[in-house]
């Protein structure tokens, strides 16, 4: 008799596991789908690979580059997601339930390639600006910048979302040009193990910057060192073991844990069951309970409800549970799939138990459960379930027991005070909502629950239409939270990139630090040339370069001229006696017109590299400009990137942002700003 095939560890460049070991099993039949391997991986031959080969290869990038890299991947992964759909059936997952792990995980990656490329810099070195002059000269200022670690990361991830629970590290972290070694857990480890294989065979990844770890992770963290990273998804008593691993507390390794919690829904006082609000609440509760069969670190464990209401709840969450078709995925009408493992069912039947010592059961297996499709008798399947707590103001019982599954315990509340302590009670959790149509309500429930909540959802009718859901972390959003939930933060856009990066504070010279951060820095050496920057191709420029203009005085012509033609007839603009009377003690300029004029008197008019002024960043007015003041600007190019792109037509172009210092005859600086180009790449000549 064969056996289902072995699954392999990526290490060290290279697929090893010959041997079977653990059997793991179809959640939906139980028959055998594959193994873990029998091999014990040299992790001191991995980790010095990922920070040998992988580090090198990484640096060879720069962010830009990297961003690029994850588009490719994105698409190329995208392409081939029905096999990943076909393996996920596996886990138990219906089509809804593989779409979050596939298509989210897809969608991550393809979010950090879009934030890499608008937000991060050409190079290896992200400058936290802007500089903070340090004496009174001038010639002394101080930054923050943030730089690759030169480690290597280990992402240990939990069962329930084997390919997105590994995407959503491993974006941010490859952006960041750090190695990672991936470690899923067993359970469903097939499909980490699918994509990991589709990720090798794409060519998009330099060597060394992803490796697999299938099964136990042996005395891998025991050789971790300051410059690594060690983050993990699943239960909070494992993460509390993990964290007090003595090489890491040693070593003072970054630690980011992202834990299993006890997340609430809050229905308001405000809302009753004739309300839209009232269905929404029902529909979230019940939702959280069956999409991934209540497998989810953000599902709703507590629903906390108006005392008057917990009857009306109570009903229509029966009578939608009760319309809820269990069983095998591919089987038609089937909306909840099995839980991911026979030892998943397991636990989660003997949590149930003891949520039951103080806890009504509303709704649950006796309530006509019976999954379909064939041989479900040896999949992994659980009722739905739904509880009612006996003294929601008690400690412990639905505040401390978590049912890894489709179970959530009704709790209920006299008023929104009560309702506040009932979900901090939960002591720290990834998500909370809250359902309302009273934004009198929200404003003085959200701050308080914020303390003890990562993320806040406030439902109403008015976002229903377009609200993501209760049990949706994006990735622009973060996505972790305090106490229980692990005290740690995943995602949150550049967040998490700045995650995986060292910040340093840089003290020196202006002309020092704008060495070391790759950009301009007010106060440093300029360079000054016969041709104008705007005649500059993208690769000619420098940073540094710079266009010192002649000066314009300012007339009550203009004035006129600029109300006129924008229609702004401000009286600080046009009545001299109100303007003599206000802090300024004179008319002066719109701001706009010094912005106008200052564009003026530095733009090169003749078509050139420069294709389009796109926006202004940092824009401030400084001190007023009145009639007869004479300004005169500085140019000075600031940053180049290069995102690799061309224009419609075809031509290379690369983004360069413009400092501009606009000052008045007395050199004081009276507007400050950053313009953003587009200027066109020099043709290479042929080799």
């Amino acid at each position: 008799m064969s056996h289902a095939p072995t699954l392999q560890s990526f290490l060290a460049g290279r697929w090893i596991g010959q041997h079977g070991a653990q059997i793991l099993r179809s959640a939906i039949d139980g028959h055998e789908l594959a193994r873990t391997h029998e091999e014990r991986p040299d992790f001191a031959e991995a980790i010095d690979f990922g920070r040998r080969q992988g580090v090198t290869e990484l640096m060879k990038l720069d962010f830009q580059q990297r961003a690029q890299r994850l588009k490719a991947l994105a698409l190329y992964l995208s392409e081939r997601k029905e096999e990943l759909y076909a393996l996920s059936h596996h886990s138990g997952a219906t089509r809804a339930d593989s779409w979050i792990d596939i298509e989210g995980g897809n969608g991550t990656l393809f979010t950090y390639a879009g934030l890499g490329a608008r937000e991060l810099p050409s190079g290896n070195i992200v400058h936290e600006g802007p500089a903070l002059p340090l004496g009174k000269l001038g010639t002394f200022a101080g930054t923050h910048i943030l730089v690759p670690r030169g480690g290597v990361a280990v992402h240990i991830n939990a069962f329930n979302f084997p390919i997105w629970g590994m995407l959503e590290k491993f974006a941010p972290c490859f952006l960041a040009g750090m190695p990672c070694i991936v470690k899923p857990a067993s359970a469903t480890s097939y499909l980490t193990e699918a994509v990991v294989r589709m990720m090798d065979a794409s060519g998009l990844l330099p060597t060394g910057s992803l490796q697999l770890v299938i099964g136990s992770t042996g005395d891998l963290l025991d050789r971790m060192q300051g410059q690594d990273v060690v983050t993990f998804t699943g239960s909070a008593d494992t993460a509390a073991k993990l964290r007090v691993n003595p090489n890491l507390i040693r070593n003072s390794v970054p630690f980011n844990a992202e834990a299993d919690s006890l997340n609430c829904a809050i229905l308001a006082p405000d809302v009753t069951p004739d309300d839209e609000e009232f269905e929404l609440f029902i529909k979230e509760v019940a939702r959280e309970m069956t999409t991934k069969a209540g497998q989810k670190c953000t599902a709703i464990r507590r629903a906390i409800v108006p005392k008057q209401h917990i009857d009306a709840v109570a009903t229509r969450l029966r009578d939608r549970l009760a319309k809820v078709v269990v069983g095998d995925p591919s089987v038609e009408g089937v909306r909840m799939g099995a839980l991911a493992s026979h030892d998943q069912q397991k636990d989660v039947g003997e949590r149930l138990q003891s949520l039951l010592q103080s806890c009504d059961q509303l709704f649950g297996a006796e309530d006509g459960f019976e999954p379909r499709g064939a041989n479900v008798s040896q999949g992994a399947f659980f009722a739905p379930t739904l509880l009612l707590a006996r003294d929601p103001r008690a400690e412990g019982g639905a505040h401390d027991i978590e049912v890894f599954g489709p179970v959530s315990t009704l709790m209920a509340y006299d008023d929104l005070d009560e309702a506040l302590v009932l979900a901090a009670r939960g002591k720290g959790s990834l998500v909370a909502s809250l359902v309302t149509k009273d934004p009198k309500i929200a404003a003085k429930a959200i701050p308080v629950a914020a303390a003890w909540h990562g993320r806040l959802l406030v439902l109403d009718r008015e976002s229903a239409a377009e609200s993501t859901g209760h049990g949706s972390p994006l990735p622009q959003l973060k996505h972790g939270g305090p106490g229980r939930a692990g005290g740690g933060e995943e995602l949150g856009g550049l967040r998490a990139v700045k995650h995986y990066l060292q910040r340093a504070a840089v003290q020196g010279s202006p002309t020092m630090l704008a060495a070391v951060t790759g950009e301009h820095v007010r106060g440093a050496k300029v360079i000054e040339t016969e041709v104008h920057p705007f005649r500059r191709h993208f690769q000619d420029l420098q940073i540094g370069e710079s266009l010192l203009t002649h000066r314009r005085t300012v007339t009550e012509a203009d004035l006129v001229n600029f109300g006129c033609l924008s229609g702004d007839h401000f009286y600080m603009h046009f009545d001299d006696i109100a303007a003599k009377e206000s802090q300024f003690g004179k008319r002066i300029a719109h701001g706009y017109f010094v912005l106008s004029a200052a564009a003026g008197l530095f733009v090169s008019a003749a078509p050139g590299p420069v294709l389009a002024n796109y926006g202004l960043d940092t824009l401030r007015f400084i001190n007023p400009v009145g009639i007869g003041d004479t300004i005169q600007a500085r140019l000075t190019c600031k940053r180049k990137i290069d995102q690799g792109k061309k224009s419609p037509q075809g031509i290379p172009q690369g983004v360069v942002a413009w400092d501009v210092e606009v000052t008045n005859q007395l050199g004081e600086l009276v507007a400050s700003y950053d313009i953003l180009t587009l200027v066109v790449k020099r043709e290479e000549s042929a080799v």
